[in-house]
C-alpha cells in the first residue's frame, strides 16, 4: 500500500489521517451500524460516538455502541503503527459532552517503518458467521488470546470447562428467546439486516438455514450457502469485560477486542461477537456469577473457532462514504 510523502517529524497532514481514518472503519460494529465519527483539528483526531446509530431497544446504555467505538479506535492506533505513526490517546477526555470517546494526536517521531503485513490484516478480517468446523481450538491458543486483552486494561477468560460451557448455552439461549419475543427489539434489528447501502448486514452474508448443531443465531437466515459436512463445532468463547459495567470499561473492551480479533485472524482463526447476552441485563449479570464465578462483569462475549479449509473468503460488509464520518 502506497503512502503520500510526509514529513519525518510533527503531526499528520490530512491525506494521511484520511487513510488512517478509512483503515479504522474497517473495525467490526454492532449490526455494521458504524456508530462513529471522527473529527481531525490541527493535528488532533477526536472520536465521537454517532447517537443517531444507537440502538435505544437493544443497546439503552449504548454497551455495544461503545464496543465497536472502541474497535475503531484500536484499528487507528494499529493502522498507524503500521504506517510508522505514533499515536497519543487520550480517552473520555474531561469537560467534554458525553459523545467525545478518545482524542488521539498522530505524529511522526523518526523514520516510518511501514508494516505492510499488517495493512492486509485489517482488510482480511471478517465476521463469518458460517458453521465453524469440529476441530477444537487448542487451549493455549485461547490463553494467549486473552493475554492481548491486558495492555488495555480488560480482564479476559475463555470458558473451557464443559460445566461452564453447557450453562453458558442456556444462558446465550435465554437471551434469544428474549429478543425473539420482544416485537420492538425484532423490529430494531430487522431493520439493519438485509439492507443494500453502506451499512447494515447484507442477507448474502448470513448463512441460508439454521444448524440446528450448533448455537442459535440471532438472524434469520440470509442467503449464503453454508454446507452442513461435520456433527459437532469446536468453537470456544472467550468473555472480555472489567471490575467496572460502564463506558470507560466498554471502550477498553472494544479495544481489546480488537487486538484479540486481528490477531486470531493472522492465525487462521474465525471470530463471531455474541453481543445478545449481554444485551439482556439478568443474563449478563448471571453470565458473571455462574459463568465468570464473579472475577468481572462482562461486556461481550467471542464466539472462537475454525472455518473449513478450502472454503471461499466472503466479500466485506459495505463502509460509509469517508465523507460522512470524517471532518477534517
Amino acid at each position: 500500500m502506497s503512502s503520500p510523502a510526509v514529513p519525518r517529524t510533527g503531526s499528520a497532514p490530512t491525506s494521511h489521517v484520511e487513510q488512517l481514518v478509512s483503515l479504522a472503519c474497517l473495525a467490526p460494529s454492532v449490526h455494521n451500524t458504524q456508530p462513529w465519527r471522527w473529527r481531525y483539528d490541527d493535528g488532533l483526531l477526536t472520536l465521537r460516538a454517532d447517537l443517531a446509530r444507537r440502538l435505544p431497544v437493544e443497546d439503552p446504555r449504548g454497551r455495544d455502541l461503545t464496543l465497536s467505538c472502541g474497535a475503531a479506535l484500536h484499528q487507528l492506533q494499529f493502522a498507524a503503527r503500521a504506517l510508522g505513526w505514533t499515536t497519543d490517546v487520550q480517552r473520555l477526555p474531561p469537560g467534554q459532552d458525553e459523545t467525545v470517546l478518545a482524542r488521539v494526536r498522530v505524529r511522526r517521531t523518526g523514520r516510518a517503518v511501514v508494516v505492510p503485513e499488517d495493512l492486509e490484516l485489517l482488510h482480511a478480517r471478517r465476521t463469518d458467521r458460517r458453521r465453524f468446523t469440529a476441530w477444537p481450538v487448542p487451549a493455549h491458543r485461547l490463553e494467549d488470546l486473552c493475554r492481548l486483552a491486558a495492555p488495555w486494561g480488560v480482564r479476559a477468560a475463555a470458558v473451557n470447562d464443559d460445566g461452564a460451557r453447557f450453562r453458558l448455552e442456556l444462558l446465550a439461549n435465554q437471551a434469544l428467546t428474549a429478543l425473539e419475543l420482544d416485537a420492538r427489539r425484532q423490529a430494531e434489528q430487522d431493520r439493519w439486516v438485509g439492507r443494500t447501502g453502506a451499512d447494515g448486514i447484507p442477507a448474502a452474508l448470513l448463512p441460508d438455514e439454521p444448524d440446528p448443531l450448533q448455537a442459535r443465531s440471532r438472524f434469520r437466515p440470509g442467503l449464503l450457502e453454508d454446507t452442513r459436512m461435520v456433527l459437532h463445532g469446536g468453537d470456544r468463547v472467550i468473555a472480555l469485560g472489567g471490575d467496572e459495567d460502564d463506558v470507560a470499561g466498554w471502550l477498553r473492551s472494544g479495544e481489546a477486542m480488537s487486538a484479540l480479533w486481528l490477531e486470531a485472524t493472522r492465525e487462521g482463526l474465525s471470530v463471531v461477537p455474541m453481543s445478545q447476552p449481554t444485551e439482556v441485563e439478568a443474563t449478563r449479570r448471571e453470565i458473571g456469577c455462574s459463568v465468570l464465578g464473579g472475577t468481572f462483569e462482562p461486556h461481550v462475549l467471542l464466539r472462537v473457532g475454525w472455518q473449513a479449509i478450502g472454503r471461499g473468503g466472503l466479500p466485506r460488509t459495505p463502509r460509509r462514504p469517508l465523507a460522512d464520518v470524517l471532518e477534517a
